[in-house]
């Protein structure tokens, strides 16, 4: 069937297409399905969505799309049904039940790098990974795939890295460890993600500091030049299939299974070589993992994947039951990871951040067993991480002079109270994050929370506990709200209940 091309304004992630309702029994196609759309040898498979605004006798194309098949607005396309891709047998065996092979899950990575599932598809395939859990082998095979469809980046030498699973607020030990790493001689190439669900992710945080979005060309220049980075992993071009589930599937689902955790995780990282890597896997209530046995699972299936593909990892069960350090959003924890190069900065940040730094100069043979954290506190504490730190700034094109108080913070602010003498029992991550990004995090990079205690300080009524920052008084009084009815910071006294509530 030959059509007339009509423009819509059409925002998709895929190639999408829009017919009118009557046209699907004449192509044989249901919405959602498939048409391969050709002029003049050139050709594209977009998914079909219905619309009466659409003539009979038009096809609504968006103009990305007309560039890609060279053709104009009154010009003629043929439309005809096109099967879905094999990849979408392979996903619908796997809801079976089935185990899946090499060559399958290439072919299904390719079809969500070429635009060729739909959100149906491709959500299903992410849920069949939660009713049938794939083996170490089959995530092997997923991430192998995901790496060969995407960039890959030689350093013709050791390549040191460092990852967290995340889930826990104010985690900015990669602003320390990266610096810590490169001052001992060795390079790491740190590519990180923007926040997806948090109040600033590593490359938010970054930002603050100096650029982060550059090319695999440029991201090689840096790191080789200055022995480490922190940019954004975003526009490499690095596993795109796993930006494309996670824009696409996870962040709207709010969901995450663990087989394609650990190949997201570990396909970005054999893009960029690694050879030896530590994992954070923060762990206790309120964390991704709660309990010590989950963690002991998850670390074992990072090492033995790690054998299977060639990177030598070793991972840190860390304390999660708080956020690190008292800083949560971009501008916020920007500056105290600069306080904590300075010397300054929380005993709690400076402690995880030398801990993990110390593992992969033991990895590295800079460290004997046991000792590398005490070599990670003498290159923090002698100032060399710093001088580091400032020249990854500069070659990022930043102030290298940065201080502290240059960081501009939100101009409106909140403050919680205690309400009683007594001590913090519990700091909430959930309500933590919560309320920073209703204060604006991490979009608005000076919004944020500051907390003014953690589990165990002791407080006197009237004391400070926690604070709101924001760059707009109508979010702040949002957060203010929402802090005051989910209190992210609970104080007890001695006295913790009374019965009869009279006298």
């Amino acid at each position: 069937m030959k059509l007339k091309v009509r423009t819509v304004e059409l925002y998709a992630k895929f190639p999408t297409v829009l017919l009118n309702p009557s046209l699907q029994f004449k192509l044989g196609i249901h919405e959602g399905g498939r048409l391969k759309i050709e002029r003049d040898g050139r050709w594209i498979v977009a998914t079909t969505y219905l619309s009466n605004d659409i003539s009979s006798l038009n096809i609504g194309i968006p103009k990305i799309l007309q560039g890609e098949l060279k053709v104009k607005p009154g010009q003629y396309v043929e439309v005809n049904y096109t099967p879905p891709p094999k990849s979408v047998d392979y996903i619908r065996s796997r809801l079976k039940g089935a185990k899946l092979g090499k060559e399958e899950y290439l072919e299904i990575v390719r079809s969500i790098v070429g635009g060729s599932l739909t959100d149906v598809e491709l959500t299903a395939f992410i849920l069949s990974q939660y009713s049938n859990r794939m083996s170490l082998e089959e995530v092997k095979y997923l991430t192998e795939a995901m790496v060969s469809t995407g960039v890959k980046v030689d350093f013709n030498r050791p390549v040191y890295d460092k990852h967290s699973i995340g889930g826990v607020p104010g985690n900015k030990v990669t602003l320390l460890i990266v610096p810590i790493i490169a001052a001992a001689g060795l390079l790491i190439p740190k590519t990180s993600s923007r926040a997806i669900t948090s109040p600033s992710g590593t490359a938010d945080t970054m930002e603050v500091l100096a650029d982060v979005e550059f090319t695999p060309n440029e991201f090689k220049e840096i790191a080789q030049k200055v022995g480490g980075c922190i940019i954004w992993g975003g526009k490499l071009g690095f596993s795109p299939a796993d930006d494309i589930i996670i824009s696409r599937v996870e962040h709207p689902l709010d969901i995450d299974p663990e087989s394609q955790m650990l190949a997201s995780i570990l396909s970005k990282k054999l893009a960029v070589g690694a050879d030896f890597l530590v994992i954070d896997i923060p762990t206790g209530k309120g964390a991704k993992v709660e309990t010590l046995d989950e963690a002991r699972d998850l670390s074992a299936k990072f090492t033995e994947l790690g054998r299977m593909l060639g990177i030598r990892i070793i991972c840190g069960v860390t304390y999660g039951s708080q956020p690190v350090g008292h800083a949560i959003g971009p501008a916020l924890e920007a500056k105290e990871a600069l306080e904590a190069l300075m010397g300054g900065g929380p005993h709690s940040l400076k402690e995880k951040s030398t801990a993990l730094a110390g593992i992969l100069l033991e990895m590295a043979g800079l460290a004997s067993r046991g000792n590398g954290k005490d070599v990670a506190d003498e290159l923090l504490n002698s100032g060399k991480a710093l001088q580091k730190m400032r020249e990854i700034i500069e070659a990022q094109g930043g102030d290298p002079n940065v201080k502290p108080e240059d960081l501009p913070i939100g101009e409106y602010k909140a403050t919680l109270y205690a309400p009683c003498d007594g001590y913090i029992a519990e700091v909430s991550n959930f309500a933590v994050s919560a309320v920073a990004k209703a204060a604006g995090a991490p979009t608005d990079k000076g919004a944020g929370v500051l907390l003014k205690g953690k589990r165990g300080y002791v407080v006197e009524k009237g004391d400070p506990i926690m604070e709101i920052y924001a760059e707009y008084e109508s979010k702040l009084e949002v957060a203010y709200n929402l802090a005051l009815k989910l209190q992210p910071v609970t104080v007890e006294g001695m006295l913790l209940h009374r019965f009869p509530d009279s006298i």
